[in-house]
This record gives structure tokens, sequence and C-alpha cells, in this order.
């Protein structure tokens, strides 16, 4: 069992959390009005306890107000894990961080924090159910910590991922790969009129892997 605190009780924040609670994970939600989160059906706290709570903390907050957020606990989050599922986008649903990514500016700004990018290029629906779909797919791990990355890797396992899915694409700054390709999800969600898919690589034959 781990200690997990996330920051946001949005959808994704909603999904991944109960996934991972059903998982035996001890999960709390961290919030700046914990008191009005009456709704949740895990514990709510403040954005605070959810950190010194989680020995993995999930910012699963919108990416154009992460960095606000994430800064000031800057002391609290040194040495922690922090799996950041947050892509920025605008309203008109443009890229808020089109020559950078939100992963690389939270690894900046928190240089003692373990940051690792992972589960952005999916709904939320197949981030903890990767076997509602005809096969999983591929789930991508960036980070520059390769032992947080084995802590993130095990609870992808947890969420249903299979270890052949998990494809670590190496440091912090290929975050930006994954979250560029949030303007190619909204294209192929627009011609499939459905948010319920993955992508997939596939290997050439005889390639390592294959």
């Amino acid at each position: 069992m781990t200690k997990i605190g996330f920051i946001g009780t949005g959808n994704v924040a909603r999904a991944v959390a109960t996934a991972a609670a059903a998982a035996g994970h001890d999960v709390v939600f961290g919030s700046r009005d914990p008191a009005g989160r009456t709704d949740l059906a895990l514990p709510v706290v403040s954005v605070a306890d959810a950190v010194a709570h989680g020995d993995i903390v999930v910012n699963a907050t919108p990416g154009t107000v992460s960095l606000d957020l994430l800064t000031p606990l800057r002391a609290q989050l040194a040495g922690k894990v922090l799996l950041d599922i947050a892509v920025g986008m605008t309203e008109t649903w443009e890229l808020a961080h089109p020559n950078s990514s939100i992963g690389e500016q939270i690894q900046e700004a928190l240089p003692d924090t373990k940051v690792v990018k992972t589960l952005v290029t999916m709904d939320a629906t197949v981030m903890v159910d990767p076997g509602s779909l005809t096969e999983p797919g591929t789930v991508f791990l960036s980070g520059e910590d390769a032992e947080a990355k084995r802590v993130v890797a095990a609870l992808l396992g947890d969420l249903g991922w299979p270890e052949e899915s998990r494809l670590d694409l190496g440091g912090i700054s290929t975050s930006r790969g994954q979250e560029h390709l949030a303007l190619l999800f909204v294209g192929v969600a627009g011609a499939i009129d459905s948010h319920a898919f993955n992508f997939h690589v596939v290997r050439s034959a005889g390639t390592p892997g294959q």
C-alpha cells in the first residue's frame, strides 16, 4: 500500500484516485476548499495536507494553474515523487506551453522533487481501465529519476497497465511530446466522435521489444 495525495478534484483526479484506492492504496484528495467538497467518496484535506500525506503526490490540476499552485509548496514537495498528469490548454484548445511543457516547468521550479509525467495522452476513463479497449495501447513516462519512474510504473500496473504497455521516453524534456500530443488527441476524438481510445507504438518486425 502506498500513500497517495491528489492535488485536484476534477474528473481526472476522481478517476485515478478512485482506481488507486480500489487497488488498495491510501488515498486523499487535496482541495483549496476541503470543507466544500462533500461530494467526494474519499477523504478531502487541504492541498498542503495532501502533499504531507503522499509518498506519491499526483498533480491533476489544469496545466495553466499548476505552477502557481505547486511552487509555494516547494519545501513540502522536496524529495517526493510527483506524478504529473497536467496539460495546459487555452480556452480555444491551443497549447498553453507551445515551446515547452508544464512538466519541464514544474521540474525546473521544484528541483528537489522527482517529477514523472504520464497518463496525459488519453482520456480519464482509459487511464484507469486500459482493458476496456481492444488492447491497452501505450502509456508513456518521462522523468529524470529512475527510481521515481519505477514507483510510478508500479502504480500504472495497479491501474491495469501491463509492463509491455509502458514506454519510458527518457528525461523530463520528453514530457513536451506527451503534452503536445493533446492536439492530435483532440483531432482524433473529433474524427471518430469518441474520447475512448488510445495511441499504440507499433514496432517494425525484428526490432528490440518486438
